[in-house]
């Protein structure tokens, strides 16, 4: 099963070194190393976005030419606003981003993997699934 593999997750792997998310680098390691990492171009919108220098900027640009986006339609952005206001009725906010991931992956019948704890409070009241890393 593929996996579509939230911004966070990705800034652990490819901007920060800390032990105590030793594990999650691991598990994104995994896999892209079994072919199962999807990314959307806003995703990396967000990964290349403030980077300061323009060789990180190419450096990181190349590494992430490697994973084709999913093809994203209007349906994407139509489901994103009928997340986005179906969450806001029962008290939830959220970026219109997080609710184009959500609808992307609803879409595509992927589970998100993130450590943004927002979507644990999104996945309470739309139909998406969270990827939960294996044990170790």
């Amino acid at each position: 099963m593929k996996i579509l593999v939230d911004t966070c997750v990705w800034s652990l792997a490819l901007r920060r070194n800390e032990a105590a998310e030793r594990a999650l680098v691991e598990e994104l390691t995994e896999l892209v190393t079994e072919v199962r990492v999807q990314l959307i171009g806003p995703i990396r919108q967000e990964l290349l976005s403030g980077i300061k220098s323009k060789k990180q900027f190419n450096t990181l640009k190349k590494y992430l030419a490697a994973f084709p986006d999913l093809p994203l339609d209007s349906a994407d952005f139509e489901l994103a606003a009928e997340f986005f206001n179906v969450a806001r009725g029962k008290g939830i906010q959220g970026s219109n981003t997080d609710y184009f991931i959500c609808a992307v992956a609803h879409r595509h019948q992927l589970p998100i993997f993130t450590t943004d704890q927002d979507f644990e409070r999104y996945a309470s009241v739309l139909p998406i699934r969270l990827y939960h890393p294996r044990l170790r």
